[in-house]
This record gives C-alpha cells, sequence and structure tokens, in this order.
C-alpha cells in the first residue's frame, strides 16, 4: 500500500533584485505591496518602484536600532507613499518567513531526490538478484 505524500506548498515571491535591477512579480493578493503598483497592461503583474525598494533595503537594517515606527515614518517621509509601522513589520516578517520556507522547501526537495536515487538503486538490486 502506497501513502500520499501530502500536498506540495509552493513559496511566495519575494522581492527579486537581478544584476542590481528590481524585476517585476506576480499579483498574489487584493493588496498592492509597498514599493510595486499597478502594471498598465496585465493587471496580474506589480511593477517595481525602485526609489521605494531600495528605501525598504534601508530601513529593513534601520529596525535593529529603531523602533518598525520611527522607521515607517522615515520611510513614509522619504519615499512620499505612506507605510504604517504595522504595515511595515508584516512586510518584513512575511518576508523572512518565505525566504525561510523557500529555503527548506529546497531542503526538502533535495532530501527526496537522495531517498528517490538510494530507492531506485535498492530496487534494482533486489530485482536484480532474483533474476
Amino acid at each position: 500500500m502506497t501513502r500520499s505524500i501530502g500536498k506540495w506548498k509552493l513559496p511566495q515571491p519575494t522581492d527579486i533584485k537581478e544584476e542590481n535591477e528590481w524585476v517585476q512579480i506576480p499579483r498574489i493578493a487584493r493588496t498592492v505591496p509597498f514599493g510595486y503598483k499597478h502594471n498598465e497592461d496585465d493587471p496580474d503583474i506589480l511593477d517595481p518602484i525602485p526609489t521605494e525598494l531600495d528605501l525598504l533595503e534601508k530601513a529593513r537594517k534601520y529596525i535593529a536600532q529603531y523602533s518598525y515606527r520611527e522607521v515607517a515614518n522615515w520611510l513614509s517621509t522619504n519615499s512620499g507613499r505612506y507605510i504604517s509601522h504595522v504595515g511595515l513589520r508584516k512586510r518584513l516578517e512575511n518576508e523572512r518567513r518565505r525566504k525561510n520556507q523557500a529555503a527548506s522547501i529546497r531542503k526538502w526537495a533535495e532530501y527526496a531526490e537522495k531517498a528517490i536515487a538510494k530507492a531506485k538503486v535498492l530496487q534494482e538490486e533486489r530485482t536484480g538478484s532474483k533474476a
């Protein structure tokens, strides 16, 4: 009897920067995250706003020294787009969680590949010895 291995849950996209250039991401929620805007051609894609995303990277470093409220006020002042301290905290925690999930899923995929390869070798050895 074989058991199901369950469902694979794909990690959600995070901010992607390729060769110092921010990349478009798919829209997965109703709200548009800080640092992105609607794409004029496709409503399911979000275009990056480089200045806001660069400021968000700096804000991520400031969280170690200052409160979320102070950093959110600084970010709103410098970017011209409002973000609350709760919104900033949620955004940073979600990104951290998604990165951790993605790393865990990759690690489990590696374990599964190794296990499948070993199972194939064992199965070939067993069937080869009977024949």
